[in-house]
């Protein structure tokens, strides 16, 4: 992110971290906190959808915890 304006640079960089795996209770993967929707959309998805789902990253990584052994 830009520390001036707080924006994200265009094209928005995938929150994917290689950890592709997801946790079927939650609907979210294991490695970058996504859900299945959000991920296949990501390729073809537009700028602000891509920065709407990295808004929500943090507050999921506060609320979602994964098992260890998993």
């Amino acid at each position: 992110m830009s520390e001036v304006t707080n924006i994200m640079p265009s094209p928005v960089p995938s929150p994917c971290v290689s950890l592709c795996k997801m946790d079927q209770e939650r609907r979210y993967c294991m490695g970058c906190l996504r859900t299945i929707d959000e991920i296949v959309a990501w390729g073809r998805a537009d700028d602000d959808f891509k920065r709407a789902v990295w808004a929500e990253l943090p507050q999921r990584r506060l609320i979602v915890h994964f098992d260890e052994e998993e």
